[in-house]
């Protein structure tokens, strides 16, 4: 893949919402051979509960704006997760109780 079709992907991530504009800075100056950027935060400090996509509390689709990854198959990994010993009831409840909401 080349630099130009690299950086044309980090542009849809940035419209689509999957990641900010400090991310799109930071991985445009590292294709352009600019060196590394400090990082100013962790993503999970940047995750929020979600007011438009959400079924049960905002919890998938909140991961799924700070990932990039559909939230539907976030949905499938907590159901799936369900039935291997429940794990993921215990993760999606404290993710409920813990991560602020969007606009907070």
């Amino acid at each position: 893949m080349s630099t130009a079709d690299e950086i044309t992907e980090l542009h849809d991530l940035l419209t689509r919402g999957a990641i900010t504009q400090e991310e799109f800075d930071r991985a445009k100056a590292r294709l352009l051979g600019g060196g590394a950027v400090p990082v100013s935060g962790l993503a999970i400090n940047r995750l929020r509960l979600s007011d438009d996509d959400k079924w049960i509390a905002g919890v998938c689709g909140g991961i799924a704006a700070s990932t990039g990854v559909e939230s539907w198959i976030w949905r499938l990994i907590f159901v799936v997760g369900l039935f291997f010993g429940g794990f993921t009831l215990l993760l999606y409840l404290l993710l409920w109780i813990f991560v602020p909401r969007q606009g907070q």
